[in-house]
């Protein structure tokens, strides 16, 4: 077992979710709650990393941050090493790559709350904010859970962005997954296979949470109904 790899992974996820979650329920209220020009191109960029392949999307981001790229520039001048293979280059990769597992479940739990409810907090004296706070947030709160249980998954499994945008460097960028792929590369099938089943134990974990939290939304969403 690489403990080493298995810490990193870990805290890439970490990172990954608490900075997305928010973001997540900002940009997922805005979207289940209001109608605007380019509402569907939005959710079509948000969406993107769910059917692009993750080479293309790591080939992309390796030319974002390359020292040749603008943003490469300023990170260089700014920090004295290079964004890309680089632990903070990684976490910039996570973070659009796991755009979608933080917005779409936060998304369909706001619009799973009835405008009524909403009206009626308002009608009931409580400003925008404080209805947001009170009573959205907390109905909002199982596709919140959901939202951090697929990105933490999901982060802890990704291979292909992983790999273009870190490269792989033990201690630095050297995430679980791509310690698994070194170590069936050097026939150790063993060590590859406990950390597989570390992985698979994570993902059935983050899914039986994401069903029930799903089952919890779409139970209040019926009675709503």
């Amino acid at each position: 077992m690489d403990w080493a790899a298995f810490a990193l992974s870990l805290e890439l996820a970490g990172v990954t979710a608490l900075v997305l979650l928010p973001f997540g329920v900002a940009a997922g209220r805005a979207l289940a709650a209001r109608a605007f020009a380019g509402k569907g191109l939005v959710q079509a960029l948000l969406a993107l990393p769910l059917v692009l392949p993750p080479s293309v999307l790591g080939y992309y981001l390796l030319v974002a941050f390359g020292i040749a790229s603008p943003l490469g520039r300023v990170w260089q001048a700014l920090f004295g090493h290079p964004l890309a293979f680089s632990f903070s280059g990684l976490v910039f990769a996570s973070l659009i790559v796991n755009l979608p597992f933080a917005v779409q479940p936060i998304e369909r739990a706001f619009a799973a709350i009835a405008p009524e409810i909403r009206e009626a907090a308002w009608v009931c004296g409580l400003s925008r904010w404080a209805g947001f706070l009170r009573i959205e947030l907390p109905l909002a709160w199982p596709g919140i859970l959901a939202a951090f249980a697929l990105t933490v998954a999901h982060t802890m499994g990704e291979f292909g962005v992983v790999l273009m945008v870190g490269g792989g460097i033990p201690g630095e960028t050297r995430t679980v997954a791509i310690a698994i792929y070194d170590r069936a590369q050097a026939l150790d099938g063993s060590g590859a296979g406990r950390m597989s089943l570390l992985l698979l134990a994570f993902a059935l974990a983050a899914l039986g949470l994401v069903q029930i939290l799903g089952g919890r939304v779409g139970g209040r969403d019926g009675r709503d109904g």
